[in-house]
């Protein structure tokens, strides 16, 4: 390892920064945003649970949150007979949502790996955006309500929603390789926390207005960016005539070699084996995807997949009621707890980075995952206890999201991204996607049963009991990461041999 300031690491620095242009920063720049824009849309019908809540129960039972007509009732058109009823069918309305988007996942990623992948982000993000305009807009404009609707309508915005992911992490792995793949990326994953943030900010800037017009601000900000990556996307280097990230790394040219060996275990052999490849060698130069069986069978692939969802789980479970559990259990109005929750998102905006770096630094990232998710059971536990105190709820939440946000952060897109470049899908560079589709979608069918789960556990027990069981998910995430830096640190030629074997 090279000490800062010494000749080489500047040198290294110098050529770590030469090799990226324009068209880079364009490309972090646009998929940065387009998916921050998906998030903050999701993020819209988080911030708004108590508004719609109120909005579905008789008016007898509830104070709007915004100055109404006093003759005017919902008597007519409430859902539900209280308050709880509602919140039940909201934590449905999650976990429907979850369960679609992870179906979606394993689709879109293959999908992406086959299709142009700037066409199919722009059809996700403009039809995500219509059907959040339709959902929360036109139906209160309306007065429609109906339940059957709803959830048929989260079921689309799901599959919609879920061709994001996939794409942005493959057009980023086109165009960025291994060498500050981990910090690049611990950066770049910060769209989704980014996102969490612009939809609170959106959200409570006009929820006195109503909520309908949350979904209605963020949807037609979603419409926009779905089209600005129509007309500026570049998803590939190749379609500017140049190399792409994965060719480069594959031409190894000295000592640059070096610096961009993979951090996936199998890829730290000396011998530097040319032959072995999950597919046939491509002599014509041509590439194809792989299939979804194929990108399963990768090493590491299953073993993150599943650690990824329990950890997803607890992310998306502060994603989905951080501002509901504010507002209940602290009495906070509903806009103050919009607000409050971005230091969660700040905290795991700093945590995917800081935790980026250091993995680049040791050219290993599980076990930076494991000391991350030690410190988030400490962190979780501090958190459940916190006083009814803003600054210093404001505090805990962050550091809760620099344990619990930062190790997910890295698990989506660096070694989702290294997941799909190692060099055993060398003669295809076309599985990016499909990996990542995998590893994100079983992460999301964990999220969605937590979203089941927690609204379970809270009406039966209460919100203490919430975070035992998210401690308890942060302790099965670490345990299916213990194999994974054993595979890391053991003896490269054991890794080659069992590897042949797996194959």
């Amino acid at each position: 390892m090279d000490f800062p300031g010494s000749p080489r690491s500047a040198s290294a620095t110098r050529r770590f920064f030469a090799r990226y242009t324009h068209h880079h920063l364009a490309v972090f720049l646009l998929t940065f945003f387009s998916y921050a824009l998906l998030h903050a849309s999701r993020k819209a019908f988080s911030n708004v649970k108590v508004s719609i809540s109120n909005q579905w129960t008789p008016s007898g039972l509830n104070t709007s949150v915004y100055n109404v007509d006093p003759n005017k009732t919902w008597n007519d058109n409430h859902l539900f007979p209280n308050p709880e009823s509602a919140t039940i069918f909201l934590g449905l309305l999650d976990t429907i949502f979850l369960f679609s988007y992870a179906v979606g996942l394993f689709i879109s990623g293959i999908i992406g790996d086959r299709l142009n992948m700037r066409y199919v982000l722009t059809f996700g993000m403009c039809s995500s955006a219509v059907t959040m305009f339709v959902f929360g807009t036109v139906t209160e404009w309306l007065h429609f309500y109906n339940k059957i609707f709803y959830c048929l309508m989260w079921v689309i915005n799901g599959l919609l929603q879920s061709t994001g992911w996939p794409c942005v992490v493959a057009v980023m792995g086109n165009w960025f390789g291994k060498s500050g793949r981990g910090v690049i990326f611990g950066l770049w994953s910060a769209c989704a926390s980014v996102g969490n943030i612009l939809g609170a900010f959106l959200a409570s800037s006009v929820l006195k207005y109503g909520y309908e017009y949350a979904f209605l601000v963020t949807a037609s900000v979603q419409f926009a960016g779905g089209l600005i990556i129509f007309f500026g996307l570049v998803t590939s280097p190749k379609e500017l005539g140049l190399s792409d990230a994965g060719e480069k790394e594959r031409e190894g040219e000295g000592q640059a070699e070096e610096v961009n060996r993979p951090l996936m275990s199998e890829d730290n052999d000396a011998d530097n084996e040319t032959g072995y490849s999950i597919q046939a060698a491509d002599n014509d130069g041509s590439t194809k995807a792989i299939g979804f069986v194929q990108a399963c069978c990768l090493p590491g692939v299953l073993l993150y997949s599943l650690a990824y969802a329990c950890l997803k789980l607890v992310n998306y479970s502060f994603f989905f009621w951080l501002p509901f559990y504010l507002s209940i259990n602290f009495c906070w109005k509903e806009a103050e707890a919009d607000q409050l929750s971005i230091w969660y998102d700040i905290g795991g905006i700093i945590g995917g980075t800081i935790q980026g770096f250091i993995s680049d630094l040791m050219q290993k990232r599980s076990p930076v995952l494991a000391v991350s998710l030690v410190c988030a059971v400490g962190a979780l536990f501090g958190y459940s206890r916190s006083p009814n105190n803003k600054p210093l709820n404001a505090f805990l939440m962050s550091i809760t999201g620099f344990f619990i946000g930062g190790p997910s952060n890295m698990i989506s897109s660096a070694i989702s991204a290294d997941l799909g470049r190692q060099e055993m899908v060398r003669g295809s560079s076309e599985a990016l996607a499909t990996v990542t589709g995998i590893v994100d979608g079983t992460g999301s069918v964990g999220a969605a049963l937590g979203q089941v789960l927690v609204s379970v556990i809270q009406g039966a027990l209460n919100w203490m009991w919430v975070f035992y069981f998210f401690i308890l998910m942060t302790l099965m995430s670490l345990v299916f990461i213990i194999p994974l830096i054993v595979r890391e640190i053991r003896p490269a030629g054991r890794n080659r041999r069992t590897d042949r074997i797996a194959a």
